[in-house]
């Protein structure tokens, strides 16, 4: 059966931008395919893990041995040569902390472990009673020196992880409620309390922010997308921008975060290009008189990708791994035959080159769409813009309240409320209200051929066969993890099963994000269940005070 149709224009995708006078990069550290997007009023998603933008006007756009250089960063990016004296440690003393991922995760943690020191102001008074007591009994000692799981007891929110919230509760104290109450913090530069660190990843710091097409909007609040003491809406008026329905572009969210580590003075803590290809560890060295740290040592590997597309081999050694890369560089598969043929992607941007190859186009037999959330909208949105016919095959009802759909505000998000739309009321079958679409709820895509024949299941049991141009599968991602023994499964809460940001994290303490099964190796962001920019801070905070409490533990 072949189907042709035709749809009116909607939303519309760029290639991204390139940012210049930074490095050039081989693959983003975290790809913004699949990722999950929840509703806004739970945060921003992390930049490791981008989602959590909107098309308006666009959709998402499609990263042994030896001495780490530096990838070649102009002046004006603020890549300092400060950052070649950590790099020449590799074949000496090891370094304290290594973080693997520079998005939004990596900055906060690299800005608390630069000597950025949170404590509350004497005038400020908490909203919430309990919490104002508790921060009462310690006047003048840094949150970080304070007993986390203490001050976090008794706090609830949209998220399950206690120090998240906490730090949540004293950047934003009644942000919930829709007030505008401000932080009770204020932040000290305490150089004597700094970590020398270092921080890996493959695109500019920000991470998969810079792989995503600059005029989408955010899906959720610019001011959730902050990072400490740099307020995004502080930023955006100096730079005489302003916020959209309280949503900025990923462009501005991507040069917020790049500009918030030259101001903190962070530059020469971060390495651009950089792939890591293997993490191991294994028992300290032998100990002698005066050793410094019992601590397993993790050796770090990989390799620095030039602008000429060079690479250049590192090997470093750490007391301590943190894990930060966000979980969206390996798209969900369905596992059914066909899926490897040359028609099937799982990634948005083969759309775009589809279209602009002429492969897809308003004669075309329709574009196979899998999957129900914002991914596969965002393909829909783009298709309808192209005039190209979509088929959109879903496994859920249209009424599933677990849709994505409906925790949105129609208001806010308007565009995926019609794509929703456009799910409830046109089935395959039904008259067409929307033509050029036709939707698929409560089908199984069982296989395809090689003749681009696509083969279904249908709520009774029924197979129904539709002739497609081209198959996109949206249902979500899994974090690329390969560079750790077992690829980091043994990690997980259930090691039996993928991770899974939503459903299977890194199993970690909540009061230091430091991993049950390994000592020294840390997991934040999306990896440890922490899935908004809003809320990963919090796991920054745990990390950066726990190993705070390893230094003030070593001999001197």
């Amino acid at each position: 059966m072949k189907v042709i149709f035709l749809a009116p224009p909607s939303a519309r995708l760029f290639p991204a931008p390139e940012i210049p006078g930074l490095p050039g990069l081989s693959h983003p550290l975290g790809s913004p395919r699949g990722n999950v997007r929840p509703a806004p009023s739970a945060g921003s998603l992390t930049p490791g893990s981008p989602r959590g933008l909107t098309a308006l006007p666009s959709v998402l756009d499609p990263g042994r041995s030896g001495r780490l250089p530096a990838p070649h960063p102009p002046p004006a990016t603020g890549m300092s040569n400060q950052r070649k004296d950590h790099l020449g440690a590799s074949s000496s003393e090891p370094l304290r902390v290594i973080i693997i991922g520079n998005g939004p995760s990596g900055i906060c943690l690299s800005y608390l472990l630069s000597g950025y020191t949170p404590y509350v102001r004497p005038d400020a008074i908490h909203p919430h009673p309990l919490l104002q007591r508790k921060l009462s009994e310690a006047p003048g000692v840094s949150i970080m020196d304070q007993d986390l799981d203490y001050l976090s007891e008794g706090l609830e929110g949209r998220c399950q992880s206690p120090v998240a919230l906490l730090f949540d509760a004293l950047l934003r104290p009644d942000t919930d409620f829709g007030g505008s109450v401000e932080s009770v913090l204020t932040w000290r530069h305490q150089k004597e309390r700094a970590i020398p660190h270092l921080v890996l990843g493959r695109n500019p710091p920000g991470g998969a922010w810079h792989s995503i097409e600059g005029s989408m909007v955010t899906l959720s609040q610019g001011e959730w997308m902050g990072l400490p003491d740099l307020q995004v809406k502080d930023w955006m008026c100096k730079k005489r921008r302003g916020l959209r329905n309280s949503r900025a572009t990923a462009g501005d969210i991507a040069h917020y975060y790049r500009d918030y580590v030259i101001r903190k003075g962070l530059s020469h803590n971060f390495v651009s290009s950089a792939t890591v290809t293997a993490v191991e560890w294994g028992t300290p060295e032998p100990s002698s008189p005066g050793a410094r740290d019992p601590s397993p040592l993790f050796q770090v590997s990989g390799f620095v990708t030039a602008e000429d597309q060079s690479q250049q081999s590192f090997s470093l050694r750490a007391h301590n791994v943190v894990l930060a890369t966000g979980t969206s560089d390996s798209p969900a598969r369905l596992g059914i035959p066909g899926e490897a043929l040359p028609f099937v992607h799982h990634d948005l941007s083969a759309l775009e080159a589809a279209t602009q190859a002429g492969t897809v186009s308003p004669s075309s037999d329709p574009v196979l769409i899998i999957g129900a959330g914002l991914s596969a909208a965002d393909a829909v949105l783009y298709a309808r813009h192209y005039s190209v016919p979509v088929i959109h095959a879903f496994r859920r009802p249209v009424d599933d309240p677990g849709l994505v759909f409906n925790q949105l505000p129609k208001m806010l998000y308007p565009e995926y409320h019609k794509v929703h739309q456009m799910m409830r009321e046109q089935s395959i079958l039904s008259p067409s209200p929307y033509e050029g679409y036709r939707s698929l709820p409560e089908h199984q895509l069982l296989l395809l051929k090689e003749d681009r024949q696509a083969v279904f299941r249908d709520p009774q049991g029924l197979q129904k066969v539709f002739g497609v141009a081209l198959v996109l599968v949206l249902i979500g991602s899994h974090p690329d993890l390969s560079f750790l023994p077992g690829a980091g499964t043994d990690l997980a809460v259930d090691p039996d099963q993928p991770l899974s940001a939503k459903r299977n994290p890194i199993e970690v303490d909540p009061f230091t994000y430091q991993t049950i099964h390994q000592e020294g190796l840390y997991a934040m962001g999306p990896l440890a269940g922490d899935n908004f920019v809003r809320f990963v801070q919090g796991g920054a905070l745990a990390v950066a005070s726990s190993l705070l409490r390893k230094e003030a533990r070593k001999p001197p």
